[in-house]
């Protein structure tokens, strides 16, 4: 449909412009309507639309970038968000779990310390005991020996003393058992008290053994007597310690294997995690390249529509 436009004032013409103004026409089922107006800009909404899409997912692409992350939040996918959030609360406790083991591994290896050195110790101990035996020694020599074994057994009851790690003493009369927990699950590893309030224990048998009669102070006294603590109180207390080296380095070995197990459990479980939500760099370099040369041409294609308008503006100034 062609028509004619003038502008004049009364009889005088100024300009007189043919153009054609698209009518509605069914296409395809559809209509198509006019476009050439300087009210509505359809092809700038349509190009503004596209832009700003493009910025959308450049600004997505910016963040995947700069955290490293698909995943960042529930809105970015809300089920593997639920997930992830779920598996870093596991490693958390994984975590708490390795420090409560370590520091158990701490108190057994110090309890374990303090047993060595008074295993150290008893082979002094028994030599004391054997010279002791010796029916051929002066009382005096039988008195310098004496001191020298009760010296011995003093230092066995400081090494029980300081075996303290962290507040805990698996040595001392009153200590009770270490249970740590090693798993999700809640299971806990023992570390034994090696010492009790009764008439077992390291503690006891030092003590027995220390306030054992040996001789008569001054006097030669019997040599016997000491062969007789040695096949008692010493084997006691030796077979005490053996028993509490065995125990120990068993419990310490099964916290030693514990935390190994957990920390390549932590590492596979933060491998799981990273393929979920970590995102793949060199990809997203490449979408961000393509993303801002989008972005550029978009607003060339927004800067042409705009003109538009001022095309048909100019069509009423000539």
């Amino acid at each position: 449909m062609t028509n004619h436009l003038r502008i004049g004032f009364g009889n005088f013409k100024f300009a007189e412009r043919h153009f054609v103004l698209p009518s509605p026409e069914c296409e395809k089922g559809r209509w198509k309507m006019a476009s050439n107006s300087i009210i509505t800009n359809p092809e700038a909404f349509v190009a503004l639309r596209n832009l700003e899409r493009t910025n959308e997912s450049l600004s997505k692409t910016q963040q995947r970038i700069s955290t490293g992350l698909k995943v960042s939040s529930a809105q970015d996918d809300a089920s593997n968000f639920a997930i992830a959030q779920g598996i870093r609360g596991d490693v958390k406790a994984l975590g708490a779990i390795t420090q409560g083991l370590n520091n158990s591994k701490g108190i057994g290896n110090v309890a374990l310390a303090g047993v060595t050195a008074i295993s150290d110790l008893l082979t002094d101990v028994r030599q004391k005991l054997t010279e002791l035996a010796n029916g051929g020694i002066t009382s005096a020599q039988r008195a310098i020996i004496k001191a020298d074994f009760d010296k011995l057994m003093s230092q066995a009851m400081s090494f029980v003393d300081n075996a303290n790690f962290n507040g805990r003493n698996l040595l001392v009369s009153d200590a009770t058992n270490v249970n740590t927990i090693s798993n999700l699950n809640g299971t806990n590893l023992t570390l034994s008290a090696r010492s009790s309030t009764g008439t077992t224990g390291i503690v006891h048998l030092i003590k027995s053994l220390a306030g054992a009669t040996i001789g008569v102070t001054g006097a030669v006294g019997d040599p016997g007597n000491a062969q007789s603590v040695i096949i008692a109180q010493y084997k006691n207390l030796e077979t005490e310690i053996n028993t509490s080296l065995g125990a120990l380095g068993s419990e310490i070995r099964a916290l030693n294997f514990q935390t190994d197990f957990l920390s390549t459990v932590v590492d596979s479980t933060e491998v799981g995690l990273g393929n979920i939500v970590d995102a793949d760099l060199a990809r997203e370099s490449a979408e961000l390249t393509a993303l801002q040369v989008r972005q550029q041409l978009g607003v060339q294609v927004l800067g042409i529509a705009n003109q538009q308008p001022q095309i048909l503006l100019g069509l009423l100034g000539q």
